[in-house]
């Protein structure tokens, strides 16, 4: 999870996202739901570990979600856009573990820690990765 005791901000993160809010995100109270909040953070991770100019993950692979833990800080208002920063924190044998945050006009809105695993789709089990990918992987864990 992001420490909200420091300032952090959207420029602290290697991968950087954006999402456009819709009407249909928002609850009764006027804000958005906090289950869109996992979307926002789908969109952060898939971007970085999915960019299709500089690929990750070889064919037969993917990664599935082993762990989402979201702490709300602020509300997130319709209409706009909220931005999305992820980076590495720790890399396993096949596990990653990223710190994401849900920007809104600059403000610390949400944070999360999650957890995806290298999966073997032929084999339906987790996959060590290989040097290439832990390199790759690791040089996420620092801002650009």
């Amino acid at each position: 999870m992001v420490d909200e005791t420091k300032v952090v901000r959207l420029e602290d993160f290697v991968g950087q996202a954006y999402d456009k809010l819709r009407y249909g995100d928002t609850d009764r109270q006027g804000h958005v739901n906090n289950a869109v909040f996992a979307t926002f953070m789908e969109t952060g991770r898939v971007e970085l570990i999915y960019n299709p100019e500089d690929p990750l993950l070889e064919d037969g692979f993917s990664f599935v979600l082993a762990k989402l833990d979201i702490d709300y800080i602020a509300e997130v208002l319709w209409p706009g856009t909220v931005e999305i920063g992820t980076r590495v924190t720790r890399v396993g044998r096949s596990s990653v573990t990223m710190s994401q945050a849900v920007f809104q006009a600059g403000r610390l809105c949400a944070s999360a820690e999650t957890v995806v695993v290298h999966f073997d789709q032929a084999t339906r089990k987790s996959q060590a990765f290989s040097d290439q990918q832990r390199a790759k992987l690791e040089g996420w864990m620092r801002a650009e």
